[in-house]
């Protein structure tokens, strides 16, 4: 454990190449864990997609700081995170700016972001790694901020966190276990089990807080079986995908893949993702998939994803888990990009996390 309370781990052949971009071929970086947070922590707001002012035109701030303020976490906000151009985002020297300052602020013990957009990938080529990895700190989010987490882990070795937005918190009702998950796995240390919600939930609840509609949970679904460890590589499957090809895109050799899609995915969209994933060169050394519960909108149902599942050599002999809940459904849990997962399915499947071996 080094200063700051965070740990390094050394990769399989112990390598110290920690800042060397990243290709297939090279070796990866040693992996460092962040410290986790503590109570009077003080937190950076940062817009790396859309704006802040996008969120603002349904203000639900008051629940938001509420949330915060009983976790004991103070929040601050990066300088340029209400700017907002037509795309709802900001320049891109404005967003590369506030993730550097809050990196760099010793101050700092934990960075979130805004919301998700389309557009986190046009910061890679501007970051400055060995920034990030001599100020190793909890970086957290979801959705487009998944090429961000990636491309963190890819060239700077820090495991990142892929959890709620900022935004996420406004949510006044059934937002308990999200807030749990995240506590668990951003305040406390050792393993996480995982295990399905009790209920779910898949709305606009930032337009109306007071007609929601809540489901029953449907339980995980076990699509193949086996056990398997790994490390977690993941997030938003669609952006996750943006990575490839460039210098941004960790090895899935050893990987537990842990992906999701919302609703502007259909199963067809969906299908060609993973096997666009699952042909990529090293994807040989995946070693299990978990699947995050899809939106309604999307279309996709268990026998869907069974059929795509059982069209997937790769896949053959692997264990596969779906409905699980993280992605653009509620309640959604948090895990390290970069960390561990143990995966077990059958007839009592299980899944636990944890930031390193």
């Amino acid at each position: 454990m080094n200063q700051t309370g965070s740990r390094a781990y050394a990769t399989r052949d112990d390598s110290p190449a920690r800042l060397r971009p990243h290709t297939i071929g090279v070796t990866a970086p040693i992996l460092t864990v962040p410290r986790k947070l503590h109570r009077g922590d003080t937190i950076r707001v940062v817009a790396p997609a859309r704006s802040r002012q996008f969120v603002a035109e349904h203000d639900h701030s008051a629940v938001i700081d509420a949330r915060f303020a009983a976790l004991g976490l103070r929040l601050t906000f990066a300088d340029h995170v209400d700017e907002r151009d037509d795309f709802e985002s900001s320049p891109v020297a404005s967003r590369v700016s506030d993730l550097h300052a809050a990196f760099a602020d010793p101050q700092v013990a934990g960075i979130l972001t805004v919301i998700g957009g389309f557009n986190s990938n046009e910061l890679l080529p501007h970051l400055d790694w060995d920034l990030i990895a001599a100020n190793p700190k909890i970086f957290c989010g979801y959705s487009d901020i998944t090429t961000v987490q990636n491309a963190i882990l890819a060239r700077a070795g820090l495991v990142t966190y892929s959890g709620p937005h900022w935004s996420s918190f406004g949510m006044r009702d059934h937002f308990e276990q999200t807030q749990r998950w995240f506590a668990q796995a951003l305040f406390d240390e050792g393993p996480i089990d995982l295990h399905p919600a009790q209920a779910w939930t898949d709305d606009q609840w930032f337009l109306d807080q007071d007609n929601r509609t809540v489901h029953p949970g449907q339980g995980w679904w076990p699509l193949r079986p086996g056990q398997a460890t790994g490390r977690i590589i993941g997030g938003n499957l669609g952006t996750l995908n943006l990575l490839q090809g460039t210098g941004y895109m960790p090895s899935l050799g050893g990987a537990l893949l842990m992906i999701e899609d919302d609703a502007t995915s259909d199963a067809d969209t969906f299908a060609r993702n993973l096997t666009s994933l699952l042909q990529l060169p090293d994807a040989i050394g995946v070693q299990g998939l978990v699947i995050g519960r899809f939106q309604q909108a999307s279309g996709v149902t268990r026998s869907l994803l069974e059929q795509i599942i059982a069209r997937q050599d790769r896949l053959e002999g692997l264990p596969v888990l779906g409905n699980v809940d993280f992605g653009h459904t509620n309640p959604l849990a948090t895990f390290p990009i970069g960390g561990q997962a143990a995966l077990t399915v059958g007839t009592a499947s299980s899944l636990r996390i944890a930031d390193s071996p």
